[in-house]
């Protein structure tokens, strides 16, 4: 899986600006807590699954040649831990042919990222404010 950095920086309350490479997105939470300003920290892991798994499931049936004419996912939270995902697939498809692309859509990088056991390590970093002298010694921006 090719990844580039992921920056977050703060907004007003809890809106987030999320930078990926040249690709701004906005998270925040509903109202009253946030603004509402874009879709919560948690539904951006869904839409990462969600986009992943169409992604995996229609490249397989175009390598294949096969007849799908339509992907569609729904990603949500589900009780005791569980995400539940929702897949649609539209086409004249033969019964393997729909046990293969929903095989796939268990194998997508962001579904296996998840269901796998990883550490996640927190690392303290030391950002100089703007107008300041950075420890290598150039004025930061």
């Amino acid at each position: 899986m090719i990844t580039r950095l992921v920056s977050v920086a703060e907004g007003e309350r809890l809106t987030r600006s999320v930078a990926i490479g040249t690709h701004t997105l906005t998270a925040d939470e509903p109202e009253p807590a946030g603004a509402d300003a874009g879709p919560t920290p948690g539904e951006l892991v869904l839409a990462a699954l969600g986009s992943c798994t169409s992604m995996a499931v229609r490249a397989l049936a175009d390598r294949h040649g096969w007849p799908l004419d339509r992907v569609d996912v729904a990603v949500r939270f589900g009780g005791q831990g569980r995400i539940v995902k929702n897949l649609g697939l539209t086409g004249d498809l033969e019964p393997a042919q729909r046990e293969q692309l929903l095989a796939a859509a268990g194998r997508c990088p962001v579904h296996r990222l998840l269901t796998r056991e990883m550490e996640i390590v927190t690392v303290p970093a030391l950002l100089a404010e703007p107008g300041t002298v950075s420890p290598d010694g150039p004025l930061m921006p």
